[in-house]
């Protein structure tokens, strides 16, 4: 039970550090820019991600999935890195056939809403199940 634990605390982390790969342009005005709000809806939408594990199809769709964003640049729609200095973490509800049907995100703030139009409809491959909580660390 206890290794399990450190896997799919391990998996977790793995899915949502290896979000994006491009850092945010900051800029001056964001110097002195006060923490975000936290989203409360949020912890319970990385519960339902954390859930989805132990399982070997999902464990490998996040490397898919991963690949697919990196690879599309979608973190890069809207210039929405250069809304706040802050990181946002977006948890993306995906359906039976891939598209985001829903987004949460850990903190409410413009850079979030920005995340949340840019990766609204997108589609993705097709997920191991649905609906499937796809976790993104967006810096």
């Amino acid at each position: 039970m206890r290794t399990n634990m450190f896997k799919l605390g391990a998996i977790a982390a793995l899915a949502i550090l290896a979000g994006c790969q491009t850092a945010p342009q900051q800029g001056s005005s964001q110097q002195n820019e006060a923490p975000p709000p936290a989203n409360p809806a949020f912890t319970g939408e990385m519960a339902k991600f954390n859930a989805q594990f132990p399982n070997d199809k999902a464990t490998k769709y996040e490397d898919v999935s991963i690949k697919f964003n990196n690879d599309k640049k979608l973190d890069e729609r809207g210039n929405c890195h250069d809304k706040s200095k802050y990181p946002v973490t977006i948890v993306l509800t995906l359906d039976a056939d891939g598209k985001v049907t829903d987004s949460v995100t850990d903190v409410s703030n413009a850079k979030a809403e920005c995340f949340r139009k840019a990766y609204a409809g997108v589609q993705f491959p097709k997920p191991p199940m649905a609906p499937y909580r796809k976790p993104i660390q967006l810096r």
